[in-house]
């Protein structure tokens, strides 16, 4: 038998295109290189265990116990900011996870009603509407007299949704 050779124009159309595409597919390829991770600093404190402490060490450092309680405030802020940030740019399941995280949950008042209050919106337009309401419903045992502002109160998805959990509240 005989070899059939492909056409030059043939070859030089169809070179570029498989190029192409081994590159593109490569991107998908997972390198270890990437997925290594940072050595351990020798300096980390190492667990100690209650009987290896001695006596004389204190179970919890004072100044430690101080840092955290200033780290907080900020944080919870960030929190409910990060959450808004991922509903304005349209991820409302990760926004849904980030506004129902403990940290939001466990901080003021305020910040909790504005946290629901996006939960709320993201699972109305998620076509979610039982969700969105246990959200209003759960804002509005935390604080009867919460309300949304003027030009929320109209939107077509969750604005009939607040009404009706604002009727049951009062």
């Amino acid at each position: 038998m005989k070899a059939r050779m492909m056409p030059m124009t043939t070859l030089t159309r169809t070179l570029p295109a498989a190029a192409l595409l081994a590159v593109l597919a490569s991107g998908c390829a997972e390198y270890p290189i990437f997925d290594s991770k940072p050595a351990r600093n020798g300096s980390h404190p190492k667990a100690v265990t209650v009987i290896d402490r001695s006596p004389n060490q204190p179970a919890r450092p004072k100044e430690r116990s101080r840092e955290r309680e200033r780290d907080d405030g900020p944080k919870e802020s960030d929190g409910l900011r990060e959450g808004i940030r991922m509903y304005d740019e349209g991820d409302y399941n990760g926004a849904i996870r980030r506004l129902g995280a403990r940290d939001l949950n466990n901080g003021p008042l305020a910040t909790r009603l504005s946290a629901l209050k996006y939960t709320a919106f993201s699972y109305c337009v998620t076509a979610r509407p039982a969700q969105c309401r246990q959200a209003f419903d759960k804002a509005l045992r935390l604080d009867p007299s919460f309300d949304l502002a003027p030009g929320e109160h109209g939107h077509p998805l969750w604005g009939p949704v607040f009404t009706k959990a604002k009727q049951a509240a009062d």
